[in-house]
């Protein structure tokens, strides 16, 4: 399906400048972990196996994507990020460590939930610290809306997980009321409200500073039933 020409993007390309050793690994590795948006999507080929499949929408730097990825190699990992010194980033880490189970799109990840992955083929949804947009006339830039419940609904197998973490309460909160309101979707916390961090998703350095400010961190697991 063909994006819409006026859909509110929820991110902006803040491009930056990369290092040295991210301009090397973008030179020298994207070949080999990044995948082209215009090509179809085969999980056996880009992978060379059949296993699992999780998607991190927005990863960063990679940190975390690279962290959970080795310790997971029964899985497989696709990125999507639009920053390109990040792409760069995780690049390096994955060659560094030899992590073989990542790949990578350098494309705005709704297209790419769209156009190019199977409906119910997934496993697993990550969205962690997506941008905020605090301002209140910015909410309908945010990433988690109805259209996109729907969209997690196409795209998880049965038994398929979305996970979203934010460090911004109001988001949470919004976020929770979104992905309570849809249909498909069924809250994996008793309460119905926020779960404890599983230990799949490492900490990051600024979220574990933080923490230590005494900053609150908000984690929301739906899972398709």
């Amino acid at each position: 399906m063909p994006p819409s020409p006026h859909r509110i993007k929820s991110f902006i390309r803040r491009q930056g400048r990369a290092t040295a050793g991210q301009k090397q690994a973008l030179e020298s590795h994207w070949d080999k972990y990044c995948l082209s948006p215009q090509a179809n999507f085969d999980v056996e080929q880009a992978f060379g196996r059949q296993a699992p499949l999780i998607v991190e929408i927005g990863f960063g730097n990679g940190d975390s994507l690279a962290a959970m990825a080795a310790a997971n190699p029964d899985l497989n990992y696709l990125g999507i990020e639009v920053h390109r010194p990040g792409v760069g980033h995780l690049m390096m880490l994955l060659e560094q460590r030899g992590i073989n189970n990542v790949r990578i799109y350098h494309h705005d990840a709704i297209e790419i939930l769209e156009q190019k992955i199977a409906d119910r083929s997934l496993a697993g949804v990550h969205l962690f610290f997506p941008d905020p947009w605090q301002k209140r006339r910015h909410h309908k830039r945010r990433i988690v809306r109805p259209s996109f419940v729907e969209l997690l609904n196409k795209k998880l197998m049965a038994g398929g997980y979305f996970h979203a973490a934010t460090d911004w309460e109001h988001y949470a909160n919004d976020m929770l009321g979104i992905l309570s309101a849809g249909t498909g979707l069924q809250n994996s916390s008793p309460n119905n409200d926020f779960c404890e961090r599983p230990i799949y998703r490492p900490l990051t350095k600024f979220e574990n500073r933080g923490l230590g400010l005494g900053h609150g961190v908000w984690d929301l697991i739906f899972r398709k039933i």
